[in-house]
């Protein structure tokens, strides 16, 4: 089968690889329908996140028809359509059964990298590196589906393939960005970031309460689309200083809660961005911490801070004063799919959300390259290239 695999650091290649079969009973087989690209990804194509090796099939955010089960699916048969959360989880470890589904104790069969670096092993990710499970990933034809039964969910009649793909991360991964907020109606929320996370999460944050959402963010096409699709207020970063202008929007308070939706390669102008840049390119620290550090000073006293940026080790400069002197709340983490998705599809299927506008480049799996540099260079508006493997 056909995929789009990983060559070393910024190289991408659509080659021949082996299809999925069913290695353990509760295993599904998906064919791919659509495959979106993601932010986070780039981390991995760009060698921020290690443990990639050549021929590694990437893409962790997807939908698609079951073709085969595992003798121990109960729940999905062969024909469904199914979004598929990308963190796998086992569905019954302790974290599993509170609802921690991206800290799942059996889903990574590579944690010993993990557990040195971060002290202990989340969950498996589909498609992200071997420290992540070593999963191929969706940006093929075919997909091998662990604890489908947890991990997959029937898309309702009505909602397109290009909607629903987004309710595998995007869509969950904004959500519970506002849902780490504690919203009680009538806040005003900030995000950092307009791509497909950041909109999601700030039309999640208006589902949950907040009287007031405000989007930034350098790219003027984003900016507009967010303030055309979901009504919020929009900052450009590279046209006005941001906590000055979050001071005078709240009348000198603040934001009560900030959302960072960016990831490690954040970007920003002046000398901050200069010194993460040289730093982070020198390998003197993995991750640029902009975004997060502009959140946590522009956020009021006693608010929160809701970090679903993926980051990956250390870095420096963090304003552990500011956030410890106005006590604010600092929430974060890998998104728990299996919690969210079966309410997400719920809303989708009614219309009170509607992703579908973020995929604005569907392209077939065969010009998966150009889409990922579509997407990077953010060129012709892209906000999300989404590959459709059987076109």
């Amino acid at each position: 089968m056909r995929a789009l695999c990983w060559e070393g650091v910024g190289k991408l290649a659509v080659r021949d690889v082996p299809e999925p079969r069913i290695r353990a009973d509760g295993d599904v087989v998906v064919r791919v329908r659509a495959s979106s690209v993601c932010g986070s990804d780039l981390h991995l194509i760009n060698g921020y996140l290690p443990a990639m090796r050549e021929g590694d099939v990437l893409g962790h955010e997807f939908m698609g028809e079951v073709v085969e089960t595992g003798p121990g699916v109960r729940r999905l048969r062969v024909g469904d359509r199914v979004v598929v959360g990308s963190v796998v989880a086992c569905g019954g470890c302790w974290y599993c059964r509170t609802e921690q589904y991206s800290l799942c104790d059996n889903s990574n069969p590579q944690p010993v990298f993990t557990e040195k670096l971060w002290g202990h092993s989340p969950a498996g990710i589909l498609g992200y590196s071997h420290a992540a499970g070593g999963y191929a990933g969706s940006h093929a034809e075919y997909i091998r589906v662990p604890f489908g039964d947890v991990g997959a969910f029937r898309v309702p009649d009505g909602v397109s393939d290009d909607a629903a793909v987004f309710a595998s991360d995007a869509m969950p991964t904004g959500w519970m960005a506002a849902d780490f907020c504690g919203l009680k109606g009538g806040e005003v929320v900030a995000v950092w970031g307009a791509g497909g996370v950041g909109q999601m999460a700030a039309r999640s944050a208006q589902i949950l309460g907040a009287g007031r959402v405000i989007v930034i963010d350098r790219l003027p096409e984003r900016l507009a689309t967010a303030a055309a699709r979901l009504g919020v207020e929009t900052i450009d970063y590279a046209r006005t200083d941001v906590l000055e202008a979050l001071r005078e929007m709240t009348a000198g308070r603040g934001p009560d809660a900030c959302i960072e939706a960016v990831g490690m390669e954040s970007h920003d102008v002046g000398p901050s961005y200069a010194y993460d840049r040289v730093k982070q390119a020198a390998r003197l620290q993995t991750d640029r911490l902009v975004s997060v550090r502009q959140a946590i000073m522009a956020c009021r006293k006693g608010g929160t801070v809701s970090i679903v940026g993926v980051y990956a080790g250390l870095v420096d400069k963090f304003p552990l004063g500011a956030a410890m002197n106005k006590a604010l709340v600092l929430r974060m983490g890998q998104m728990h799919a299996q919690r969210y998705i079966p309410m997400l599809l719920e809303r989708l299927a009614g219309g009170e959300i509607d992703p579908g506008y973020l995929a604005t480049h569907p392209l077939p799996l065969e010009d998966g390259v150009r889409g990922y540099e579509l997407f990077e260079k953010k060129r012709d508006g892209c906000l999300r290239t989404v590959l459709h493997p059987s076109a």
